[in-house]
This record gives structure tokens, C-alpha cells and sequence, in this order.
């Protein structure tokens, strides 16, 4: 079974429930500002929402596929020794 790729509004979510700008979502990615502003669009590359996936996974969140209603996301808060970038410069 394919794994289910996230779409642009998922992408907006996930970045909005953990606080990051473009910028700062950049440097924890490691994706440049312009790729990030294209999946905000939903015109990236499916390896660039796969990456953002995973990214957003690590972090807590947990992504809800369209299964009879909107696609969408919950946050679980990792553990402390899961978190997996340093946020520190997020102010």
C-alpha cells in the first residue's frame, strides 16, 4: 500500500501548531525559503512533501489522511530526548 503524501493546507497546519516561520523552518529542514513557499502552494515535488513529512512527524506531529472528511493534522508533544532540532533561536 502507498503511503499517503500530505497536501499544502497540512503543511501550513503543521508549521503553524509548531510556531515556525519560513525561515526558521528552513534551517531545521534544510530546504530552502522558495521550496517552502511552493509546498505552502501545493507545487512542490512529491519528495519535498515526503521530506516535510517525516520532518513534521519527528516533531510531534501526526497527520490525518482524507478519509471521509478533510485531511488535517494532530500534535502530540514528543518526549524532551525526542525532540529533534534545537529551538532555542525560534523567539
Amino acid at each position: 500500500m502507498e503511503e499517503c503524501l500530505i497536501n499544502a493546507a497540512q503543511v501550513r497546519m503543521a508549521k503553524s501548531v509548531l510556531g515556525f516561520s519560513n525561515p526558521q523552518l528552513a534551517a531545521a529542514t534544510g530546504l530552502h525559503r522558495s521550496t517552502l513557499e511552493r509546498a505552502e502552494r501545493g507545487e512542490s515535488r512529491a519528495a519535498t512533501f515526503q521530506h516535510l513529512k517525516l520532518w513534521f512527524e519527528s516533531q510531534g506531529v501526526v497527520f490525518v489522511p482524507n478519509s471521509g472528511g478533510p485531511a488535517g493534522i494532530r500534535y502530540v508533544e514528543p518526549a524532551k530526548n525526542d525532540i529533534a532540532t534545537d529551538h532555542v533561536n525560534r523567539a
